[in-house]
């Protein structure tokens, strides 16, 4: 899919740019805010006015907008070498870069292998040591929770989505970013149970919420935590 075109608005004295965005899997017109930018999805067949919709919420659009600028001064400056910490599962580990056999995790660091580093960078070696953990972990999550929930999902992909940190599609295939994996396991679980609920049910009213709850009855605690602590699971500046 080509890369949307920036727009600019105007809402409320605030100059607002944006990006519209047709997805198959939207089932009406939504605006997503967060720390990435301001995106209008639009279902593929909807007509609806991107600028109508925009000025229709003007007031919410550029109070998250704010919100997320300020985040945006957050975002760690990260170098990827020895010593430097990275989140994995909520908690913060030490990066130790030396001779061994192959990666590992433990309590308070990640291990990578000196020779994969030596013919990549640590740079690239960690990503891959985050996709393959994402990977492991969240399928592991969907499964327990599908089976909980009843569902049966189609499959799961990893993705590096620059606006939303899961989905799922009308065809049953339930997207999550791997970046993920550095959350709390508690808002892991959130998410994956919140993808899960639109197999049920495919839009954000209060038959969907019930049925989060029934699986995180403190689902607006982990929505808000990862709404607040966004900047944390970037992993470098170019993810924004």
């Amino acid at each position: 899919m080509a890369k949307a075109q920036p727009r600019q608005i105007d809402l409320l004295g605030n100059p607002i740019e944006y990006e519209v965005r047709r997805s198959a899997d939207a089932n009406e017109p939504r605006i997503d805010v967060d720390i990435h930018g301001v995106t209008v999805v639009l279902p593929e067949s909807e007509n609806a006015r991107p600028s109508r919709l925009l000025k229709e919420n003007a007031a919410w659009v550029v109070d998250q907008q704010r919100k997320y600028d300020s985040y945006r001064e957050q975002v760690p400056d990260r170098t990827f070498e020895a010593g430097e910490c990275f989140p994995l599962l909520g908690q913060d580990r030490e990066l130790v870069i030396e001779s061994r056999q192959k990666h590992e995790v433990d309590e308070d660091s990640i291990r990578l292998r000196k020779s994969a580093v030596e013919q990549s960078s640590v740079k690239r070696v960690l990503e891959n040591f985050y996709r393959s953990r994402a990977r492991d972990y969240l399928t592991d999550r969907t499964d327990h929770y599908a089976e909980q929930m009843g569902d049966e999902y189609e499959k799961l992909e990893l993705r590096n989505q620059r606006t939303r940190w899961g989905s799922c599609s009308t065809g049953g295939t339930i997207s999550l970013n791997w970046r993920l994996i550095m959350a709390p396991p508690d808002v892991v679980d959130y998410l994956v149970v919140h993808e899960l609920a639109h197999l049920t049910e495919q839009h954000h009213g209060r038959e969907f919420w019930e049925l989060v709850g029934e699986h995180i009855p403190e689902y607006k605690e982990k929505a808000k935590w990862l709404e607040q602590n966004s900047t944390n699971l970037i992993f470098t500046k170019s993810d924004l």
